[in-house]
């Protein structure tokens, strides 16, 4: 079918100075920065260069063929960072055909394979530099004289632009309309990037340059989203590129990953499809395919175009669109195919709620089946991720990602290496094994990734290693490490700035962090504004964070109306963790209201949820909440003996705010046993309680701790130390300004 632009590009043309024929055809023509390139590559021959220069030069040769045209100005300053002398002997020889006459030159492109008649035959018709100098010469070869003529006054306007601005009569050549200076201005940072947005042409790219481009930032997008083009800047310059080709099929998708980063709904799906429209009429799914080239574009359309509904949570549209490339799949007898769309369907179940195991299971054999190792990677996975959200013991699920793992290993599945450690260190973290996910995030962040280091990406900067980082941030905010907390969130900015996808990671993490940092130390008012945005973030958190500051600020019956909701929905969606975070919420509440003895029946089905689904740091935090109410029930002795069984695994793998609860709580047990017998061990266990609580600034804690420790020493005959604790207590009691709570009413 004849593309309604073909007369623009089926005709050789002149546009803004450049000579080239058909876009869609030819794979290149020339311009004058390239007539500048062929100069560098003729004097890299012809001269004697050192092997420092010479190595800086060929790494140089690539970018430098297959970026954008750069300014003279730009050129010349990156040759000459690599060798003076070459750019000197470049700028005279672009200076002898400027200010020649044209056969000067034609004589350049007749004398231009002399210096490599040395090489071997073989040799400079495969190599990157013999390829490019070959299309050259055949564009060059094809032009007209007119359009010679034209290029050589292109030339001389290319070459003279960089000593002295153009006047406006140059309008007809807008491929050198830069400044003079920014040639000057354009620093090293630059120079390191050809693709820089200061060097985005709104000239038409050829096949190579577009090629090349699309690549690199399609790369980026996948492992350093940072160092693409900002989302603006790329759909700028893909707008220009699929105005010169509408039918750029790569060109659309790369517009559609840009869009998902954005959010953008519609874009994302029109590029989608005009992707796969495109590519149907491409050469390359209908030369030898037939119908079935275009029978593979159109069910693989129907399945991105699922996973797109999936990722913005249309699950009604995305089980249609599933439901189409299952049936064209079927039709086709396209097993992998279909073993993509298993692998979806089991995936937009998870999505939905529902079990979705026997799909899974389902998968991986059939994945393993027909030799595809990532699919039935995900779908272990998968099933991991199912076990530990239904209870299953750790040591099966690391089994599982343990085979996984040397699956990854045997075919060099980089990405799903990466998302298999930070999967392990989800799940040590969920199972309250702090020293475990400490060491799996670390190795993670200290693995050499087997992906091959392009465009100067020295890490994958993908979602495995956001969620390592933003683990490493809570558990160091768990021990009172605030200091290397701000670095590590510090470095997350710098490498997911808050454009781009996974951003929204550390934006949560941070929240949530300082919401508990400022409640531990009491300020409730610098809480509450952070519900808010924890809520846009992520609601269920949110929720809870809402109904914790309401009952600080003594506002029970809103509290308990919010935990009821956020019980049922949390329920519905199998949040375990949740649901018992919740449950120990509402025991507290039950403290100040109704009485301890209401509180033991939901404490007790908290701990038998918190041990069926093995989670040990919220089963020793119920155990302190138990223990903590049958010291109010009058069972001190029974409410220490429950406390031994809590405090080792909390002093192991707890946070710091748990720990000094558990010492403080172990503290009153012992005392409350000892009756009014003096008791010396209660006043080491209060110390070392003290310790903690201090790391936290928790002066509200610190303050009941005095108190108990004035007491103690009352009993115990030591007036100095009975007198200090008593001034301790009292300048906390000063500078916080507020009445102490019944100790009664507080774990």
């Amino acid at each position: 079918m004849a593309s309604v632009h073909e007369s623009l590009y089926f005709n050789p043309m002149m546009t803004n100075g450049v000579v080239h024929a058909n876009v869609f055809g030819i794979k290149d023509w020339v311009t004058p920065y390239k007539i500048s390139v062929l100069a560098l590559l003729h004097e890299m021959t012809a001269s004697k260069i050192t092997l420092p220069e010479r190595r800086r030069l060929n790494k140089l040769i690539l970018p430098l063929q297959q970026g954008p045209d750069l300014t003279l100005g730009q050129f010349l300053k990156t040759v000459e960072e690599c060798c003076p002398q070459t750019a000197y002997a470049v700028k005279l020889r672009l200076h002898e055909m400027a200010d020649g006459e044209l056969k000067d030159m034609e004589y350049f492109f007749s004398t231009l394979p002399t210096p490599f008649t040395a090489f071997d035959t073989e040799a400079y018709k495969t190599s990157v530099v013999g390829l490019f100098m070959r299309y050259m010469l055949l564009a060059y070869n094809k032009l007209s004289f007119s359009q010679v003529y034209k290029l050589y006054k292109s030339l001389q306007h290319y070459y003279h632009s960089h000593y002295a601005k153009p006047t406006d009569d140059d309008s007809d050549m807008d491929l050198t309309s830069t400044e003079d200076t920014i040639g000057d201005r354009i620093d090293k940072e630059e120079l390191d990037i050809p693709l820089h947005e200061s060097e985005l042409r709104k000239g038409p790219l050829s096949q190579k340059q577009a090629e090349y481009f699309l690549a690199r930032q399609a790369y980026l997008l996948k492992n350093d989203e940072n160092k693409a083009l900002k989302p603006a800047a790329l759909q700028e310059e893909l707008n220009n590129m699929l105005k010169f080709n509408p039918d750029f099929a790569e060109a659309h998708y790369l517009n559609y990953l840009n869009s998902m980063r954005v959010q953008d709904i519609f874009l994302s799906a029109h590029s989608l499809l005009h992707y796969f429209d495109r590519l149907i009429l491409s050469a390359n799914e209908g030369k030898s395919n037939g119908d079935e080239g275009y029978g593979r574009s159109l069910r693989y359309a129907a399945l991105n175009l699922a996973s797109l509904h999936c990722r913005f949570g249309h699950y009604q549209q995305a089980d249609l669109a599933l439901q189409e490339a299952i049936r064209i799949a079927q039709e086709s007898n396209d097993h992998v195919c279909l073993q993509h769309c298993l692998s979806w369907l089991y995936t937009l179940e998870q999505m939905k709620g529902s079990d979705s195991t026997v799909l899974t299971e389902d998968s991986v054999k059939m994945a393993a089946h027909f030799c595809l190792p990532y699919l039935a990677s995900l779908g272990i996975q998968s099933l991991v991720q199912q076990g530990a959200t239904q209870g299953k013991t750790a040591h099966k699920l690391m089994d599982a990602l343990k085979d996984t793992d040397i699956l990854h290993w045997k075919h060099s599945l980089s990405e799903l290496i990466e998302i298999s450690l930070a999967q392990t260190t989800s799940i040590w973290r969920m199972y309250g094994k702090s020293t475990m996910a400490l060491q799996q995030a670390q190795l993670l962040l200290n693995m050499s990734s087997l992906e091959p280091v392009n465009f100067g990406v020295q890490q994958n900067n993908t979602e495995a290693f956001a969620v390592a980082l933003c683990h490493l941030a809570e558990l160091h905010a768990e021990q009172g490490l605030y200091n290397a907390v701000s670095e590590i969130l510090q470095h997350l900015k710098e490498q997911f700035p808050p454009h781009t996808q996974h951003a929204k990671l550390w934006m949560l993490c941070d929240l949530k962090i300082q919401f508990e940092r400022h409640m531990n130390e009491g300020k409730c008012h610098l809480a509450a504004p952070l519900v808010t945005a924890i809520s846009a973030l992520n609601k269920t958190e949110g929720l809870y964070r809402k109904a914790q500051v309401l009952k600080a600020l003594n506002r029970s019956t809103e509290a308990y109306s919010i935990l009821q909701r956020l019980q049922v929905h949390c329920e519905k969606t199998k949040c375990t963790e949740m649901v018992i975070r919740v449950m120990l919420c509402t025991a507290e509440l039950h403290w100040e209201s109704s009485g301890f003895s209401t509180a033991l029946p939901l404490l007790l089905q908290a701990l038998a949820l918190a041990r069926q689904h093995h989670l040990q740091s919220l089963a020793s935090e119920t155990i302190l909440h138990l223990a903590f109410t049958q010291l109010m029930l009058g069972v001190p002795e029974q409410a220490l003996s429950v406390l031994h069984e809590a405090i080792e695994p909390v002093l192991a793998h707890g946070s710091v705010t748990d720990k000094g609860r558990a010492l403080l709580l172990t503290a009153r047990c012992q005392v409350a046993v000892a009756g009014f017998r003096p008791n010396a061990l209660a006043v080491d266990t209060l110390k070392e309680a003290a310790a903690y609580f201090s790391k936290l600034n928790c002066k509200e804690r610190l303050r009941d701790i005095h108190y108990l420790k004035a007491q103690l020493h009352h009993s115990l005959g030591h007036s100095s130390q009975c007198n200090k604790s008593a001034m301790l207590f009292r300048l906390l009691d000063q500078e916080l300004q507020s009445p102490a709570p019944p100790v009664s009413m507080r774990l």
